[in-house]
């Protein structure tokens, strides 16, 4: 196995410099280097690069144009993170009321096993989901302030406090448990199919990740596509071999879904704040266009049109 030694940041600058990147201000790129770290910064690097076979760097790509990128999508991230705290938060009122309204608000109740699906393969997720849920409650019953409070002066948790400290991913898996008629009643609520809520909640819970930990995201890329929307077909998103090239598994995919989940005012104060950091990202770039990475995030060029769309398909007035 061959070790991966440590490098000072001179060794860093040096191996930019191989590789063809333009470094002009040494103090400032080696600030940016220790404040960032080189190996973050580095996973920027591929839409500058030559080809897929040549890992050099386009012909005067600079340091500025690489720290740019890496900004925008630190900005991105913050963003989109915000605006899934809000979806998160939506969802986990909205089960929590449904459940509570019909099953109870104490856990002796609404946890009852008899209250979620019958169905033969999902008794090992729901088994498993309810040993999470309880843990959850042990934990918390003292750590938390709020399920603190409930359990020392009401002798129970409810469950619209204990959503509070449950990861979304759980309360994903806790979706996907529930009866039927229960996940079709939430869903109605986003006038959703339950398929589609069913397929969304997964991938919010892993971008929601991806921003807490400052993972790259611009660029990512889920395994599972969402269904075909309306929205793909008011856009005119072109297809390939019969599939529409963007918003499939693609950023652009998560967007359509915020689309879906959130009020229309927040979704359109959304795309104004990526309309505005893409406008700057684009007055940094020099080596190569903004199409390009739109077009690594899956953004077709009219996307900003879906913030003017209404759930029923409709153009809104505000522009």
């Amino acid at each position: 196995m061959i070790e991966k030694r440590f490098k000072n940041l001179d060794e860093q600058i040096e191996i930019f410099r191989y590789k063809g990147l333009t470094i002009t201000d040494e103090a400032y790129a080696k600030e940016v280097l220790l404040r960032e770290n080189y190996f973050f910064l580095n996973g920027y690097r591929h839409l500058f690069m030559q080809s897929a076979s040549n890992k050099h760097y386009l012909e005067g790509t600079t340091f500025e144009e690489l720290y740019s990128l890496f900004l925008f999508d630190r900005q991105f991230r913050n963003i989109i993170f915000k605006n899934l705290l809000i979806i998160e938060n939506n969802i986990k009122s909205i089960i929590s009321y449904q459940l509570s309204k019909k099953y109870g608000y104490k856990e002796k109740d609404y946890l009852r096993p008899k209250n979620f699906t019958t169905a033969p393969d999902k008794q090992r997720q729901l088994n498993d989901l309810l040993k999470k849920m309880k843990r959850q409650i042990r934990v918390n019953s003292s750590q938390h302030t709020a399920t603190y409070h409930y359990l020392n002066n009401y002798g129970y948790i409810p469950l619209w406090i204990l959503v509070k400290v449950l990861s979304f991913g759980i309360v994903g898996e806790l979706y996907l448990v529930l009866k039927s008629e229960d996940r079709k009643a939430i869903a109605d609520l986003y006038q959703l199919e339950p398929s589609e809520l069913s397929t969304y909640l997964p991938l919010l819970a892993n971008y929601r990740n991806l921003c807490a930990h400052e993972d790259i995201v611009y660029e990512n890329r889920t395994q599972k596509e969402i269904e075909d929307t309306l929205y793909h077909q008011l856009l005119n998103i072109p297809k390939q071999d019969g599939e529409y090239s963007y918003g499939k598994n693609d950023l652009f995919a998560l967007i359509i879904i915020m689309k879906r989940l959130l009020k229309h005012n927040e979704f359109y104060d959304m795309t104004m704040e990526i309309e505005k950091i893409l406008d700057n990202l684009e007055y940094n770039l020099h080596t190569i266009s903004i199409d390009k990475v739109r077009d690594r995030m899956g953004f077709p060029k009219n996307w900003k049109d879906l913030a003017t769309i209404k759930r029923g398909g409709e153009e809104s007035d505000e522009k």
